[in-house]
């Protein structure tokens, strides 16, 4: 097979998706997500069946009990891939939003629309369901989608893109809207990542790895975050009974997840009277803990930190524990340690609350609450496609005003250049 042409063929057909989206109406993209939810249900048999096949691929090559989970595709899930659907289908439009207007002294009125970004490339690892929700967000904002999992959920996949596709056609959308590279071929995703000038945006999903592979060979632009180092600062004028619930929700509710809280910062001015019980109520849920040595003088048991774990980004039961002289410097570790995600300041002090919020330099900056909130359903945006730490375009949660840009349209009576 000449992969080359091959993707350049599928991109092309994509392309003329875009186009064709880009003209439905919100009552046929609405329709078709429906149509749909119905269909995901309604061929659940065929997907749990082709979902064998790749429980079968990914046991024998050994994968672990949680990859696999993630892979799995049962009754459950497949009525939350078709709710996730209907939920898109109900959310408000943003294509066709005029944002801004403004008149000029000439008389013409200037203004600013919300517009599809026309083709946009999804990579991503294991869960099958990305494949749904990742399509249904792209159909709303109008954009087409062209779309490449992993070797590992291959066959689930194609048979989800396969109803798509199946409905797509039938409400008279171009099918092309929903494109699927079925190859498993690392060369695919290099000659997906050179197409500038037929795909618009690239949105990788997985891990560190895999994002910084698809941004150091792509030529089209890049929605991105490597990695979660989320931080919760807890300051000397904290309600000490709030700030261990904010702590403990940041990191154990769901460790594995780029929101969760992997450095705690806690003012020396209240650390003796809040560290002991937090650090005990850690250690009985399972958290292994790293102290520098302040928070080690106060609780001996405590592992040692090293000077690279603050850059770690666990995903596990693991937390860095560090004293500090003031929110100043609390700023300072977060500014040189952290990655821009999420960070979190427990205070009720209003000066240093809204310094914090300042000055604090991530996608998502919070006083008061869990890191975990950083969520686009969270939010109230509905649903999202990820959550961005670039500053470019999107930052935070990218909902359905996310995937779209904005274009000028000018309203005038004859006006000309003078």
């Amino acid at each position: 097979m000449d992969i080359k042409k091959y993707v350049i063929d599928l991109a092309k057909e994509a392309r003329a998706g875009a186009r064709s989206l880009g003209r439905a109406s919100s009552a046929q993209k609405n329709l078709a997500l429906v149509k749909m939810a119905e269909a995901l249900k309604k061929r659940k048999a065929e997907l749990i069946s082709e979902n064998k096949k790749d429980i079968t691929f990914a046991e024998e090559k050994g994968l672990s009990k949680s990859l696999i989970d993630r892979l799995t595709l049962n009754e459950k899930r497949i009525s939350e891939m078709a709710q996730g659907l209907m939920e898109v289908s109900q959310l408000p439009d943003p294509v066709g939003e005029v944002i801004k207007m403004w008149k000029r002294p000439n008389g013409m009125t200037v203004g600013k629309m919300r517009v599809p970004i026309g083709l946009i490339g999804i990579i991503y690892e294991s869960r099958p369901n990305v494949t749904a929700d990742a399509t249904s967000l792209c159909l709303k904002a109008g954009n087409a989608v062209i779309l490449r999992g992993g070797s590992e959920a291959l066959h689930s996949n194609k048979a989800i893109v396969k109803i798509l596709r199946d409905v797509a056609k039938a409400e008279g959308i171009h099918e092309g809207a929903i494109t699927f590279i079925d190859i498993p071929d690392r060369e695919a995703v290099m000659e997906m990542l050179k197409l500038e000038g037929i795909i618009d945006l690239i949105i990788p999903r997985g891990g560190e790895g895999l994002i910084r592979a698809v941004t150091e060979n792509s030529r089209i632009p890049v929605l991105k975050h490597y990695k979660g180092v989320c931080h919760v600062f807890v300051d000397r004028d904290a309600d000490l009974i709030m700030a261990e619930e904010i702590c403990f929700n940041a990191k154990v509710q769901r460790p594995g997840t780029c929101n969760a809280m992997e450095t705690m910062l806690v003012d020396e001015a209240i650390a003796e009277g809040f560290l002991p019980a937090m650090l005990k109520r850690f250690e009985e849920a399972g958290v292994a803990l790293r102290g520098c040595p302040k928070t080690l003088s106060i609780c001996p048991a405590v592992t040692e930190v090293k000077e690279e774990d603050y850059y770690q980004e666990y995903l596990d039961l693991i937390l860095n524990v560090k004293v500090v002289k003031d929110m100043e410097e609390a700023m300072e570790h977060i500014a040189k340690y952290g990655s821009a995600h999420s960070d979190s300041i427990v205070t009720m002090n209003y000066d240093r609350a809204m310094r914090f919020l300042r000055e604090v330099d991530s996608s998502a900056v919070f006083v008061n609450a869990s890191t975990r909130l950083n969520d686009g359903y969270q939010f109230g945006l509905g649903a999202e496609i990820g959550i961005s730490t670039d500053k470019i375009h999107a930052r935070g949660p990218m909902g359905l005003e996310e995937l779209t840009c904005t274009k000028f349209i000018v309203l005038g009576s004859g006006q000309l250049r003078e």
